[in-house]
């Protein structure tokens, strides 16, 4: 039974994250904050939202989301606050848009080029039918037979 206490404590611990004096009173924009707070990265922590880290700066990160939220932003334009203070890095999934798309379709763009380059190489070695090989000559014969000779 204490071992069961320990794993469900220990698996609810980025949900004490959020501390009780930056919950807002408003249970609709407290859900809005939450949702914002889960895409945006911790800077400290690397691949953790704001939501999940005890870190000061995601603390921060935290309370002014909930500010810009009750000076009545809206949702897109709270995070487009953050991302023009902190850079595009402070987003868990990358914007898919301009610069950005060249990141995206690289790896698959890569993909088809290998498997381009895969196919002509191979239609390549591929023997054509019809297609024999040349026959040797007297002088290539006779060194066969010599090299199958000395064995």
């Amino acid at each position: 039974m204490k071992r069961l206490l320990l794993v469900l404590l220990l698996l609810a611990t980025p949900l004490w994250a959020v501390e009780p004096d930056e919950v807002l009173e408003d249970p609709v924009l407290e859900a809005r904050a939450r949702d914002i707070s889960e895409g945006l990265r911790c800077l400290v922590c690397r691949n953790e939202s704001i939501d999940e880290s005890n870190a000061s700066l995601a603390r921060d990160l935290r309370l002014l989301v909930r500010e810009r939220l009750l000076a009545g932003d809206s949702d897109t334009e709270v995070v487009d606050f953050i991302v023009a203070r902190y850079g595009e890095y402070v987003l868990l999934e990358p914007r898919k848009d301009g610069a950005n798309l060249v990141l995206w379709w690289a790896g698959p763009g890569m993909l088809l080029l290998a498997a381009l380059v895969a196919a002509l190489y191979v239609r390549g070695r591929r023997v054509q039918p019809g297609s024999e090989p040349e026959a040797l000559s007297e002088d290539e014969a006779r060194r066969l037979d010599e090299v199958m000779k000395d064995e």
